[in-house]
């Protein structure tokens, strides 16, 4: 704990008395809350704000460690242990001094104490108490010990722990296959949607994508990038010899015997310093989402589901990779999927898997492809078909003629919004009135990261004029709603956000735009009658959530286009 901490706050007038005996308190107890982490959590000071007072106060300087390379760290100064027992990284040495990062220079005493046995002076550098938790997990989770073991090769004793299991079978125990199933399983702790191996010509990086925000978790040793990547390859299947060409694969792992099986989509691609690996995890889970979790508008929501429940029609989704495209259009299935109708899908891979639907693996090197799948659909006698893609007139012309034959068909489009969807369609070489006469809506979307519940501050609304600029209405400004910004705090990992929020821009396709579309009506055409007709496009529906307190505006602005 930081009593020290406490009484410079209490200095400061930012707590009371009440208030610092009960920090105290909490820290003394059993469980030993950290103090700077409940002081921000708390909305007493961020964590930026407590560096600045703690730089001004103490005169030493403040550090950014958001791309400080984990591999620098000094090692031999304090062990892992001291480190997260003190809560302090040391970052470099120079001349009888080791500066160390830390977020409480209070505990100057105790930094001294510990590394009095190198004969070095402790010079403090202050850093955000987010950024240094972010490093300091890197050594909680023993990944530097596992990267000493991969150099050394040493021959490792038989873990106690279960091992992975590849495919149903048991995984060796080496340090490489170690360390890739370290990696994996904090991937999935952290909730990441996908994992990239990288190898430059002078370092090698690990990053997760979390709430689609890539972030650094490891540097391993660069000399070590073919074993990692020949690795994954073996576990996914591929040719480990083959390095020129692209290759695609799948692994599906459970930790033990007793948990879960995890798919894994394991992507290939040669660069030049050594193949890049990314593997995706999909998420099984997201089918058992309901509705009202995906975050639409109650009005948007009904437009749904008028739409899935015709007897036949389209409906496409459409967004760029990774905006939860499959879950909403899984989301609708799941809603559909009843005893009395037959659902397949063709999918390249199957993401989800959900009991009821028959899910088709497409497979190009074998002939099966979207096209082909849905020619097979249409002989098994089905009432709802979703397509993973449309990718070439070909396909879209079947998914067309099944929607106008007493079908549903759901599918997905790479475009950057509604109307634009039906331009996409167009040029593919889709005749203007087969879109009008089958396509009952389009819904584009993406998704924004959700305000941390526990750190969130509200902020001064900024002038009306920016306001107005960013896309808000008159009449919004008139309204009594608290705009909130992103802090940073443990349970966000000291990012500000936690979770991600969908954003839709949900279009049914009326009788007026079906004329525009027979007209030859252009993009344009079809989003001015989308206005007239109130549609509520992604820059609207993300600041409907700025006004709900969900997310910030800084996020809308960065992923919407007006």
């Amino acid at each position: 704990m930081s009593v020290g901490l406490l009484r410079v706050l209490a200095q400061q007038k930012l707590i009371s008395k009440e208030q610092f005996e009960s920090y105290e308190a909490a820290a003394n107890s059993e469980n030993g809350k950290d103090v700077i982490s409940s002081v921000i959590g708390d909305k007493i000071i961020d964590a930026m704000g407590l560096a600045e007072l703690f730089s001004n106060l103490f005169g030493y300087p403040i550090f950014d460690l958001t791309y400080y390379p984990q591999g620098k760290v000094v090692n031999d100064v304090l062990s892992e242990a001291q480190m997260l027992e003190l809560r302090c990284v040391p970052l470099f040495k120079r001349g009888n001094k080791i500066f160390l990062a830390t977020s409480d220079p209070t505990q100057l005493q105790q930094y001294q104490k510990a590394v009095f046995h190198t004969g070095l002076s402790v010079e403090p550098i202050i850093v955000c108490h987010d950024q240094l938790v972010r490093v300091l997990e890197f050594f909680g989770s023993n990944n530097s010990t596992l990267l000493q073991e991969m150099v050394e090769d040493s021959s490792l004793q038989e873990s106690q722990a279960q091992h992975m299991i590849v495919d149903g079978e048991e995984e060796e125990d080496g340090p490489v296959a170690r360390f890739i199933q370290k990696i994996l399983y904090d991937a999935l702790k952290a909730g990441a949607s996908d994992i990239h191996f990288e190898f430059y010509e002078f370092i090698a990086r690990v990053r997760y994508r979390v709430d689609g925000v890539l972030r650094e978790v490891v540097q391993p040793p660069l000399q070590l990038r073919s074993q990692l990547a020949s690795r994954i390859k073996v576990m996914a299947k591929l040719d480990i010899s083959e390095k020129r060409v692209p290759q695609d694969g799948r692994i599906q792992l459970q930790f033990s015997k007793n948990t879960k099986a995890i798919d894994f989509r394991v992507s290939t691609m040669p660069c030049l310093f050594g193949e890049k690996v990314v593997m995706r995890i999909l998420n099984s889970d997201a089918a058992s989402l309901n509705i009202d979790q995906l975050g639409f508008e109650p009005f948007q929501k009904e437009l749904i589901l008028e739409a899935i429940h015709r007897p036949y029609g389209m409906v496409l989704v459409t967004g760029p990779t990774g905006s939860g495209k499959t879950v909403s259009l899984y989301t609708c299935l799941n809603i559909l999927n009843k005893d009395d109708v037959n659902i397949s899908t063709a999918e390249d891979p199957a993401e989800i898997n959900l009991p009821g639907i028959n899910q088709v693996n497409v497979n190009e090197k074998q002939g099966l492809t979207f096209e082909s799948a849905l020619k097979a659909f249409l002989r098994q006698d089905p009432d709802i078909i979703m397509i993973g893609e449309i990718r070439d007139l070909g396909t879209a012309d079947i998914a067309i003629k099944a929607a106008q034959t007493g079908h549903m068909v759901f599918s997905t489009l790479h475009t950057n919004n509604a109307p634009a969807t039906l331009s996409r369609m167009l040029n593919m070489g889709v005749a203007p009135f087969n879109i009008a006469s089958s396509v009952n809506l389009i819904m584009a979307q993406r998704l924004a990261r959700r305000l941390c519940p526990a750190c969130k501050a509200p902020m001064d609304r900024p002038p009306e004029s920016a306001l107005l600029q960013a896309g808000f209405r008159p009449e919004d400004l008139k309204e009594d709603w608290v705009m909130y910004r992103p802090v940073g705090c443990d349970a966000c990992r000291g990012k500000g956000y936690k979770g991600r929020a969908g954003l839709y821009e949900v279009m049914p396709i009326t009788e007026k735009m079906k004329s525009v579309i027979m007209s030859g009506g252009t993009e344009v055409d079809i989003a001015n009658m989308a206005r007239e007709d109130g549609l509520v496009d992604l820059r609207r529906a993300g600041l409907l959530k700025v006004m709900q307190g969900i997310t910030s505006l800084e996020e809308v602005l960065a992923i919407t286009n007006e």
